[in-house]
């Protein structure tokens, strides 16, 4: 069920393509409702290395959650510039697709924005597609913006 007086969510990776989504909602999305800059971050334990150790994720955590923290209020930069009512969402999960599609549900979000990195054929398959994930994963709508 979506709402359609909920936020937009956009999931803000810091990315150029992240960037241009944003600037490309503001110019055809209404910005007479909230806006969410979702960043998501993966904890080193939850990514496979092929049983390499080099360092504990643990002790590297807390830094990535620092930068995603950096990351989300960029977003929310870049959203009241584009004029929208932003504010920032800050989580941690693994697949970081799911947990976009989690707190799209959580927030009763009226659709997604996000950029596509463009992957295609072997590095689709091997680096996954975030944005085709969500969109097969959620019943919201969403922009893709490339």
């Amino acid at each position: 069920m979506t709402s359609e007086q909920g936020p937009i969510v956009f999931a803000y990776d810091g990315s150029d393509q992240a960037k241009a989504a944003i600037a490309y909602a503001g110019d055809v999305l209404p910005t007479d409702r909230p806006a969410v800059a979702l960043t998501v971050w993966g904890p080193l334990s939850g990514i496979p290395f092929g049983g390499i150790a080099v360092v504990s994720g643990a002790d590297l955590d807390p830094a990535i959650e620092e930068e995603a923290q950096r990351t989300a209020g960029e977003g929310r930069e870049l959203l009241e510039a584009a004029g929208f009512d932003a504010s920032t969402r800050v989580e941690s999960g693994v697949p970081i697709w799911r947990r976009i599609v989690e707190v799209c549900r959580e927030l009763d979000a009226a659709m997604v924005v996000l950029g596509s990195h463009g992957h295609s054929g072997l590095e689709a398959v091997l680096l996954g597609s975030v944005a085709t994930a969500v969109s097969q994963h959620t019943s919201l709508p969403v922009l893709i913006v490339h």
